[in-house]
């Protein structure tokens, strides 16, 4: 099985990164989802049974769910979902549901963020921050995004937003 799913949760483990022989880097972490309810007999919120899933990030979104994440952070994730029964030497059974993750972020419901973004031109694993807006001037930036073939327009719609 392999579908694709979101999932808003919590991380419930430190984010774990490992870089394979090869040099791929993954990040690992366990992820805590608890659906709530109105009780309306209660007046009150309730939980639900929490679902627990295994997320696995590869190459970039690996090492800056690494340098991003921390365990208890509000997150959402995007990627594929699979599920698949294990077995280990005691003879113990069970299923384990994971996610590789295509996408993740904080969960702005809990709280704000911010965002840098990488140079477009930059190794996996030697990604550096973008300069920050205030180094180079808006027409500086416009002029090298289109030299990357960028589309601005997007951007320049979002600074005239009222909002």
């Amino acid at each position: 099985m392999s579908e694709t799913v979101t999932v808003r949760g919590f991380a419930g483990t430190d984010i774990r990164k490992i870089t394979t022989d090869k040099g791929l880097p993954i990040s690992t972490f366990r992820l805590a989802s608890t659906p709530r309810r109105f009780d309306r007999e209660s007046g009150e919120w309730v939980n639900g049974e929490t679902n627990w899933f295994n997320v696995t990030c590869f190459r970039n979104l690996a090492l800056n769910a690494h340098s991003t994440l921390a365990k208890g952070d509000p997150v959402i994730v995007t990627g594929r979902l699979k599920i698949r029964p294990w077995e280990n030497d005691a003879g113990q059974r069970g299923t384990a549901v994971e996610i590789d993750a295509d996408g993740l972020g904080h969960d702005l419901t809990f709280g704000t963020g911010s965002f840098t973004r990488l140079n477009p031109g930059s190794s996996e694993q030697g990604a550096s921050p973008a300069p920050e807006a205030d180094q180079e001037g808006p027409d500086t930036q416009k002029a090298e995004a289109s030299q990357q073939g960028w589309d601005t327009s997007a951007s320049d719609q979002r600074e005239a937003a009222p909002f």
